[in-house]
């Protein structure tokens, strides 16, 4: 048979396509269109291998030449007459290749896995693991200014027990016990979630950092975990509280440059300390509430659903004449708005963290900066201790504690635990069957609770229908 040349297949044409090619030592190829016009000829080795007749791709003319086609002839037919199937040899190849390739992507899969930080598992965990009413806001701020800055950065591999424990022990010794309680709870809450997770699972083999700490080991002697707080105001501090804030104004007012000396509280917050302790509303629900709830001709304020805690039930606050009287001087302030209390652009309600920080800034004694010292003052907030009460010996107050406050009130008043629950909105104890089909709305009960306890607040006050 005459040996095939370069010059011959370069003869051919797409006339030829489908035909065979013939070459010495048991090699032919098959003629294909190829790209532009021209054409393409895959060479194959034909052999006999255990009885049956097979065939070894050797290489595709013009992308290969001849000369590299017929050595592939050649060693295939090596290995043919040494008892190796050249098919079978290229399979196992192949697979073997497929296996390396795999564990090398294996490998970098680890490597790449190993490198993940405390921030990347927090970034994931915020995504798909954990998604709060507020849209994580305050997860993201405890762990932004708590955990990540000291520990972000740390591969989860090489996290350890005493890391997450100096994070602990530096808030316990800012004397921020609850904050400490709470940051412990979320990390447990994000290291649990990816323990049932790879490749999170993977590189926590060897347990949860967090369940190796013991929080009342870190947390000050004097702290109570499991005491809730309960902090009430005492009628001397609520005459304290109207006399403090009256004081902050005037003073203010003969200040010949105002800009200078202590600065009164917000007129809207002050009134909504009063709203407050008459209504024992939370400060997040004032703090959201719109005129267009507000009824003066009915002395109502609707609190929807959507703006309780919990989102389980809305509420008809019947307002007192001392209440009603704090809301018609808000709406002097304020009324040009949607909000209650707008923000500075009026375009949204203020943040409800807004008037718990106004009235802390004005508590300063209680307050210690991360290091554990005297917190400074911060940039364009009061910096004062106006707002203490009692000389500081029962500690600071918050706006939940005026509920608190105001529900104590009502019961020395003598009005029934069942419509001070009411009054607060509290989910009541029972059976969900009975709370099904029982609804009456103890509207009448909760009018009078209302009306009782903005009367003695006016007693408190010395009878005076205006605080502000």
């Amino acid at each position: 048979m005459p040996k095939l040349t370069h010059r011959y297949l370069e003869s051919l044409t797409t006339q030829d396509c489908g035909e065979k090619v013939r070459d010495e030592g048991g090699l032919y190829g098959k003629i294909r269109p190829g790209t532009e016009g021209r054409i393409s000829v895959t060479f194959y080795y034909r052999y006999r291998f255990d009885g049956k007749i097979k065939e070894f791709t050797c290489g595709t003319w013009p992308s290969d030449s001849l000369a590299s086609i017929r050595l592939t002839r050649d060693t295939t037919r090596l290995k043919v007459a040494q008892g190796i199937d050249p098919v079978d040899e290229k399979k196992i190849l192949k697979h073997q290749n497929e296996l390396q390739i795999a564990t090398l992507l294996s490998e970098i899969d680890v490597k790449r896995d190993d490198a993940l930080t405390v921030q990347d598992l927090f970034d994931t965990w915020l995504t798909d693991g954990v998604r709060r009413k507020d849209g994580n806001a305050v997860l993201i701020r405890s762990f932004s200014a708590d955990v990540l800055p000291t520990i972000g950065a740390t591969r989860i591999v090489d996290l350890t027990e005493h890391d997450l424990r100096r994070i602990l022990r530096a808030l316990v010794a800012r004397g921020v016990n609850r904050t400490a309680v709470t940051v412990r709870n979320n990390l447990k809450q994000m290291f649990s979630w990816a323990g049932k997770r790879q490749p999170w699972r993977r590189l926590l083999a060897n347990g949860s950092p967090i369940d190796l700490i013991d929080i009342e080991q870190i947390l000050s002697p004097e702290y109570d975990i499991n005491k809730f707080r309960d902090r009430v105001l005492s009628a001397d501090e609520i005459r304290e509280l109207y006399a403090a804030l009256q004081r902050l104004r005037n003073e203010h007012e003969l200040q010949a440059n105002k800009r200078y000396g202590p600065q009164p509280i917000e007129p809207t917050t002050e009134l909504a300390i009063w709203i407050m302790l008459s209504t024992m509303c939370r400060v997040g629900e004032l703090s959201v509430a719109r005129w267009e709830n507000v009824s003066f001709d009915r002395s109502e304020w609707f609190i929807p659903k959507t703006d309780v805690k919990g989102k389980y039930g809305s509420l008809t606050v019947y307002l007192s004449a001392f209440t009603l009287n704090q809301f018609r001087q808000l709406h002097r302030i304020t009324g040009n708005s949607l909000w209650c209390f707008p923000s500075r652009l009026r375009e949204d309600h203020i943040d409800t963290k807004s008037i718990a920080k106004q009235i802390g800034d004005r508590q300063v004694q209680f307050k210690k900066s991360r290091d554990g010292g005297p917190r400074q003052q911060m940039l364009n907030r009061p910096h004062d201790n106006f707002l203490v009460l009692g000389q500081g010996k029962h500690g600071a107050w918050t706006p939940h504690d005026l509920r608190r406050t105001g529900a104590t009130m009502m019961q020395a008043l003598g009005v029934s635990l069942d419509v001070i629950d009411r009054c607060q909105n509290h989910v009541l104890a029972g059976s969900k069957v009975r709370r099904h089909y029982l609804h009456h709305e103890y509207a009448e009960e909760k009018k009078a609770a209302w009306e009782m306890l903005g009367k003695r607040i006016n007693v408190i006050l010395g009878a005076q229908p205006q605080p502000h």
